[in-house]
């Protein structure tokens, strides 16, 4: 990781008249800006450590850190809380930071900033830099480690054992939103739509922003889709016949990634913007796009299908 140099607490924002000092429970993720800064980052470094997030919507490598930032706050379940600022719309902020480039993380404790880093880092590092703030917890590795075991479980197809276990962390207690959306994704699998709503209907405003649970919410959407659809062989015959039908080969696309086959669905919907980029007004690529959201940024089937969409749109 890169040190960044910061300037000192003199160099703060000033406080925003009516957050200045406000009480009551914060988010542990939560979107911050020049106004909210002394509550939600120098008052809340006085409790906890509060790691600031600078982004921006063009950068590329915001796009990988700023959900794996959410993922391991989330995680920490209480021991340090995130703020993201968008620097495009903060940009008297960013300059008083002087923050230099995109990403860059600073760390607050007592309301001074203490640590930092610029660019992107593995899961590993950014645990160990979170550690290295607020300390191990033991109850927090049982939970990451249960996850992981949850999360391996459902790679491997046994959504019903991983689903015991995501709800065993969700009934602890720990509120953790992958936990939550692991339930939700389970139930997806295991065709229990329903009680996937359930679930996701319940979260709180505050994990409702969550990658994870807009993962889960978009998986939902795409499963109630295609349960409304027929069977793929009658749509491969009528794409036989005439290879523009691009309504089919859309519904096929949905057919195919509710079956877990999500390189044939991106084939599909990738070879609808080849033969008709603005077909109804975008909606193949809007539809890779809502696939890319379900499967995560850093999923080696994102990074792949993003790169032949990227080839093929700018081509």
């Amino acid at each position: 990781m890169d040190e960044i140099g910061i300037v000192g607490q003199g160099g703060n924002p000033a406080p925003s008249p009516d957050m200045a000092g406000a009480g009551g429970q914060l988010p542990m993720v939560k979107d911050g800006s020049i106004e909210t800064f002394m509550a939600d980052v120098i008052e809340r470094s006085k409790t906890m450590p509060v790691l600031v997030d600078f982004w921006a919507t063009w950068c590329e490598p915001c796009k990988t850190l700023v959900p794996l930032l959410e993922k391991v706050v989330t995680e920490a379940a209480g021991r340090v809380c995130l703020v993201k600022i968008n620097v495009d719309e903060n940009q008297q902020l960013a300059t008083q930071m002087q923050v230099r480039s995109v990403p860059t993380v600073i760390a607050f404790v007592d309301g001074r900033p203490v640590d930092g880093f610029t660019g992107s880092i593995s899961e590993t590092e950014l645990q160990a830099f979170i550690d290295k703030l607020a300390g191990p917890d033991e109850g927090g590795l049982a939970i990451s480690a249960a996850l992981e075991q949850a999360e391996t479980l459902f790679e491997a197809g046994e959504y019903q054992q991983a689903l015991q276990i995501f709800a065993q962390v969700v009934q602890s207690g720990a509120e953790n939103a992958v936990a939550m959306a692991g339930v939700a994704h389970c139930f997806i699998k295991l065709g229990e739509l329903e009680q996937a709503a359930q679930i996701l209907d319940a979260v709180t405003e505050e994990h409702a922003k969550h990658t994870e649970i807009v993962g889960a919410k978009a998986a939902l959407d795409l499963a109630t889709q295609a349960s409304q659809l027929g069977e793929t062989g009658p749509m491969l015959e009528k794409l036989a016949r005439d290879a523009d039908d691009h309504a089919t080969r859309f519904e096929l696309a949905l057919v195919l990634w509710a079956g877990d086959q999500r390189e044939e669905a991106a084939t599909h919907l990738l070879e609808i913007i080849r033969r008709d980029r603005s077909w109804e007004d975008d909606k193949a690529r809007k539809q890779l796009l809502q696939f890319f959201e379900v499967a995560g940024p850093m999923d080696p089937f994102t990074v792949s299908a993003r790169r032949q969409l990227s080839s093929m749109l700018f081509s």
